[in-house]
């Protein structure tokens, strides 16, 4: 691997602040996203600019749009099918509020109003994006560190994946757990549990059935992170 990240304790509060920023992104793939199974439509994409949603519906009709963080030029962007589109500064000294109000505001002129649940998910802190005034620190020079390492990291996933000959994920970007991960599922039957009145396997999907179990080899999930994404993170509505 030819990146290298920073030493852990010198970037961690714009880690923080980075964490911040990419739950809103995945806040509005939840909520407007068709839901698919084990909360795929949830997954955010490490892209060639940085994290990003998918195509996603507008809400007020008008077609489809996206929301993104660029690491590169240090912007969050909104882009509509019809070309609209806004940006919004990551600076350091600017709150995650300030960029969740301004961004949230871009959305509704673009693309629609979208309510949701702005407490964050799987994290230290609990006060709401849009209130949030404490993290602010943005060290550029680290995020793009950060986002050398990742790039190589979901690189490494994807060919991992491409030869795998199963059902399985693309590289997900998880904003609860702020990770990268891939998930394989071999559909074989799952080892007998232990009590027999519980037994479980998995469905051709690679679904686990309920009363059933993952028993240590065998075979029936592995992931490259730490983060499956079988569940969607508390708030993410």
């Amino acid at each position: 691997m030819s990146a290298a990240l920073p030493d852990y304790a010198a970037w961690s509060a714009t880690c923080d602040t980075l964490h911040a920023h990419t739950q809103l992104l995945g806040k509005l793939t939840a909520a407007l996203a068709p839901a698919e199974p084990r909360f795929q439509h949830g997954a955010l994409r490490l892209g060639a600019r940085g994290w990003e949603t998918a195509a996603l519906p507008a809400p007020n009709g008008s077609g489809r749009f996206m929301v993104g963080l660029d690491l590169r030029l240090h912007e969050a962007y909104v882009e509509h099918s019809l070309g609209d589109g806004a940006r919004v500064a990551l600076a350091p000294q600017r709150s995650v509020a300030e960029v969740t109000v301004e961004l949230l505001d871009a959305v509704a002129r673009i693309a629609g109003e979208v309510q949701l649940d702005l407490a964050p998910a799987e994290v230290w802190w609990s006060t709401a994006l849009d209130r949030d005034t404490q993290h602010r620190t943005y060290d550029q020079a680290a995020v793009e560190a950060y986002f050398g390492v990742a790039g190589e990291v979901a690189q490494m996933l994807e060919r991992f994946r491409a030869t795998y000959p199963g059902l399985c994920t693309p590289v997900n970007a998880w904003w609860g757990s702020f990770d990268l991960a891939v998930s394989l599922f071999s559909a074989a039957p799952l080892q007998p549990a232990a009590d027999p009145g519980a037994g479980g396997s998995l469905t051709p999907d690679g679904s686990l059935t309920p009363g059933g179990s993952l028993t240590p080899g065998g075979g029936s999930r592995v992931h490259g992170g730490a983060d499956e994404g079988a569940a969607p993170p508390a708030g993410a509505a």
